[in-house]
């Protein structure tokens, strides 16, 4: 195509006006501009006017002016330099949640005459939005018989934004008993689980507080947190104990029916049933310290019910079992040595084994009449006794043994 030299810039402007029409109308049809989410107000996007082959002259007389289906305000048009610029806040995760592609498409129609033009404009993600958890906390129960190596699903987080803005890693607080086990499904989708590394013991820690950290892959990185509340939950591993091994009490025979003998003290480690303690008599207890004593099944108060006896029975050894209610049951036992306390109940007692009965008036002196015994059921003090005669007879005791004599 051949233009005349004369006149010629204005036959230069009109050259270029056809070429870039000409490469508008044999390309994709539409003008591509790309802007980034939350730009300020007045952010330059494109020379809307030059890159459509349009005078800025002839904007206004030909009507110049924008449409987009939606959201007509977020893009504005100076008609004096026909630029395009950004006119309020343009939210991404707004337009098109978490969409891979996000555009806002106008119309650019002039009249006189009548042109429609298709201007497409890319909103570019920007790291906006930190990862969020759905909660501030998140619970778990994990019963303390857990073994090593079981693994915990925990919910992770979720990012608004896309492609590497929204790449989540984890990391989880130190920690002697969990490691944190990430895998991935595909690039943004991770299943996360604790791992338990090391036994639980409810009785050594009953709770675990953890905190979970997500950052995601923007520049500057963004990061969201949540606490992992763990409560080690109890299974019956504990058996009762006892304070003592061994209880010692000492009782007067004299004690009344009803006396506190002792009160057992046992403690299991466990919580709920699994640490209520039930007392109660061994088995294979004798059927004499049933008949003395009781023991009560929840106090582990041991009361005396019957008379005791110190010239009968001197002590008794009494086997204790305690019991937990857990499923199964674990117990352990204990002994109580009850020594009975001998008091003075008991009389002498006098036996006469006779020799020479009647006894003759010409008997000769020192001749033995009669031997007598002397004993008394008491003990020590209680049981030592002395023998006399009354005064001014013609006899005597001479002592043969220990509680022995002959009366002569």
């Amino acid at each position: 195509m051949l233009f005349p030299r004369q006149g010629g810039k204005g036959a230069l402007r009109l050259l270029l006006s056809v070429l870039l029409l000409a490469a508008w109308k044999t390309g994709s049809g539409q003008v591509h501009y790309s802007v980034a989410e939350e730009a300020k107000h007045g952010t330059f996007v494109g020379r809307i006017a030059q890159d459509l082959g349009l005078e800025l002259a002839e904007l206004v007389p030909r009507l110049f002016r924008v449409a987009s289906k939606g959201h007509g305000d977020l893009l504005e048009v100076n008609l004096q330099n026909g630029i395009l610029f950004v006119n309020s806040r343009i939210d991404r995760e707004e337009l098109c949640r978490r969409s891979a592609e996000c555009s806002l498409h106008l119309e650019v129609i002039v009249d006189r005459p009548l042109q429609v033009f298709h201007v497409v404009v890319e909103v570019k993600d920007i790291n906006d939005n930190p990862p969020v958890f759905r909660a501030r906390e998140q619970r778990l129960f994990i019963p303390e018989s857990r073994l090593v190596d079981s693994r915990f699903p925990i919910e992770g987080a979720a990012d608004e934004d896309i492609g590497t803005n929204a790449l989540l890693t984890y990391t989880l607080s130190p920690s002697d008993y969990f490691s944190l086990d990430v895998q991935a499904s595909d690039e943004l989708s991770k299943s996360l689980s604790l791992e338990l590394r090391k036994s639980l013991d409810r009785e050594e820690t009953s709770e675990l507080h953890l905190l979970l950290t997500a950052t995601d892959g923007g520049k500057p990185e963004l990061e969201g947190t949540v606490q992992l509340l763990i409560t080690v939950l109890d299974v019956n591993d504990n058996a009762p104990l006892f304070a003592q091994a061994v209880y010692r009490v000492h009782l007067l025979e004299s004690t009344a029916n009803g006396t506190l003998v002792t009160t057992l003290n046992a403690s299991d480690a466990d919580e709920g049933v699994n640490g209520e303690i039930v007392f109660s008599f061994g088995s294979d207890v004798p059927l004499n310290i049933q008949k003395n004593f009781k023991i009560d099944s929840n106090s582990g108060e041991i009361r005396l019910i019957g008379r005791l006896d110190y010239e009968e029975t001197k002590s008794y050894e009494i086997q204790v079992k305690a019991v937990d209610k857990g499923n199964p049951p674990m117990s352990n036992h204990c002994k109580v040595l009850v020594k009975v306390l001998d008091v003075n109940d008991n009389a002498p007692q006098l036996a006469i084994t006779p020799l020479s009965l009647p006894v003759r008036e010409d008997t000769p002196l020192g001749t033995v009449i009669a031997f007598v015994s002397v004993s008394d059921r008491d003990s020590g003090v209680y049981g030592q006794v002395t023998c006399s005669l009354m005064p001014h007879i013609p006899f005597k005791l001479v002592s043969t043994f220990k509680n022995y004599y002959s009366l002569v």
